[in-house]
């Protein structure tokens, strides 16, 4: 999902909850700073739609939960708010104390890039998302060519690294038990003379 600009006021994490739930819009709250999400492209949207069903096809009747883009995470660690395009959650889902609508223990979560969001969510987002104890996998995924990189915690301090670019590559994720086809992630999305572009 797309940043907007960042406004300059200073809020407290209870006033930006507050308004959170009198806007129509999305935004991520950091460092005292609200700043607002904006709509994502039809290849966002699309990897991201790809994205959830696959996880839901390949772990239902499993013990997980699957939410997409309007589902609030808090990280306590830094007290930090985002709305992730793609987090599993191993059930039961946790709560931010005093909130129905606010996550806390994803076990997976992946972005879709976008111009605007690839620095932040490969630097310092993902840094905080590091700080979740139950986090273990992060999935960057490009739109626009056949590109993600995976990341998988290995200890404390340290995660493998491992990219895909081929049309027939497959994903296991290792948080999950479950397994990615790049060729169904990508359907639709990146076509060339009806082929899928590698």
């Amino acid at each position: 999902m797309a940043i907007a600009s960042s406004p300059t006021e200073i809020y407290t994490a209870e006033e930006y909850l507050a308004l959170e739930v009198e806007s129509d819009l999305r935004s991520e709250y950091r460092n005292g700073a609200i700043v607002p999400m904006t709509g994502g492209t039809p290849e966002h949207n699309r990897i991201t739609s790809a994205l959830n069903a696959l996880l839901w096809f390949g772990l239902r009747g499993k013990p997980y939960s699957i939410f997409i883009t309007d589902q609030r995470l808090w990280i306590p660690a830094v007290d930090r708010y985002t709305y992730p395009d793609v987090m599993a959650i191993a059930n039961p889902v946790e709560l931010k104390p005093g909130r129905k609508d606010t996550v806390t223990n994803p076990v997976l979560i992946a972005e879709v890039l976008s111009d605007s969001t690839r620095a932040y969510d490969r630097g310092d987002k993902f840094e905080a998302y590091r700080t979740i104890p139950t986090f273990q996998e992060y999935l960057l995924i490009d739109p626009y060519r056949l590109h993600i990189e995976q990341f998988v915690k290995q200890s404390n301090n340290q995660w493998l690294f491992t990219e895909y670019s081929g049309l027939d590559d497959r994903i296991s994720l290792s948080s999950l038990p479950a397994e990615i086809s790049l060729r169904d992630l990508y359907e639709g999305v990146l076509e060339a003379d009806g082929e899928l572009e590698q």
